[in-house]
């Protein structure tokens, strides 16, 4: 088999699982009362059920694990009939092995967190300290880090933690209506599929797609009107998964001389919801709230004000983050001035939501 076919079987298989074991834990969460309620904060009116991000890990670590076992015992020893495309890059993987367990148990312990955190409802700042710890780790310890110019191991783990923390909550926030932190993370990680692909890396390459994968199947069942929500036990692997995706990808090859600003691909196509996230942010702090209490002030929630329905709602945000992501993939192609294009169209779908927003803000009064 190539290379192509196994990319193929690893999406459809990621999605069947993922869709099974979600359909599973749904049923198993109503039955024990593991569900979100309706509360002031929250946009719902129904009692939906948690513990979308148990199927959501459990599938994306059952797939890690089990690549890690067929590679060594099967691949790697030339055990399985493969086309040599798929076979070359087994021993680069084996050697990337301790990493990615590292990997697989920062995924473990977010995952913990956010469990805690929907059974017990935890202080915000107790999982900041934590979040910080355990994005170190994975930045020093497993090498997911971006060095851009930069070559102190130490200073380039301090600031890819920072990233890897930002982008945790950025999709944390964004988990506040049906199917948008899913829907959008699919979206994102499918453009940072694509720059995977040109620069030719197929183990990042297939992390994405058996993110993408994944994230389908259980979308199958939060896409509007959602009968399941992932939680912080999804939210919070879910931003660390894509954080290390988008920071172990290469945009820049210093060897070929290119140009720099592919590397501005995860900014751009994450455009809509750091927007969202700087904002809500920005506007708790001035109404004297914490920036980590939940409220309905996301530009979802605004839509929704307007009068959109759940699904409208979900399909602005894709469209936007599509529009954004679209044009982040062309940075490879094109020159300088082609670069400030794609910058100033992100820059003018942000416009354009801030127009929506201010619209809802005045229909309120």
């Amino acid at each position: 088999m190539t290379l192509a076919y196994l990319a193929i079987i690893l999406l459809v298989a990621s999605f069947t699982v993922s869709a099974g074991l979600t359909r599973l834990v749904k049923n198993l969460a109503t039955r024990v009362g593991f569900v979100a309620r309706p509360t002031e904060d929250r946009y719902h009116r129904s009692t939906i059920a948690l513990g979308g991000g148990i199927s959501i890990v459990a599938t994306i670590l059952l797939f890690l694990v089990a690549g890690i076992l067929i590679v060594k015992f099967l691949v790697e020893p030339g055990r399985l009939a493969l086309d040599k495309s798929a076979t070359i890059y087994a021993p680069g993987f084996i050697g990337k092995i301790n990493q990615l367990i590292i990997v697989i148990f920062c995924i473990l312990a977010l995952f913990v967190l956010g469990l805690w955190d929907d059974k017990k409802h935890l202080g915000p700042y107790f999982k900041l300290i934590v979040q910080f710890a355990i994005a170190f780790v994975a930045a020093f310890a497993a090498n997911i880090r971006l060095e851009f110019f930069i070559h102190s191991k130490l200073v380039t783990s301090m600031l890819s933690t920072v990233w890897i923390v930002l982008i945790i909550n950025v999709f944390n926030f964004l988990d506040n209506m049906d199917g948008a932190s899913a829907g959008i993370a699919t979206i994102v990680a499918a453009i940072l599929f694509t720059a995977a692909a040109i620069s030719s890396q197929i183990f990042i390459g297939a992390l994405a797609l058996l993110f993408i994968g994944t994230l389908l199947g259980f979308l199958v069942f939060n896409f509007p009107p959602a009968k399941i929500f992932m939680g912080d036990a999804g939210s919070l692997p879910l931003g660390f998964i894509l954080a290390v995706i988008s920071l172990r990808t290469t945009y820049y090859h210093q060897a070929a001389s290119g140009a720099w600003y592919p590397v501005l691909i995860p900014l751009i196509s994450m455009a809509v919801p750091l927007y969202d996230f700087i904002t809500v942010t920005a506007l708790r702090i001035s109404q004297g709230k914490s920036p980590f209490v939940g409220d309905t002030q996301h530009f979802s929630h605004r839509l929704r004000k307007l009068g959109f329905t759940d699904t409208q709602t979900a399909l602005t945000l894709y469209l936007a983050t599509l529009t954004t992501g679209i044009g982040a993939t062309f940075l490879y192609q094109v020159n300088l001035a082609g670069a400030i294009l794609i910058f100033a169209q992100t820059i003018l779908v942000l416009l354009i939501i801030a127009v929506l927003e201010s619209t809802a803000k005045n229909d309120r009064h």
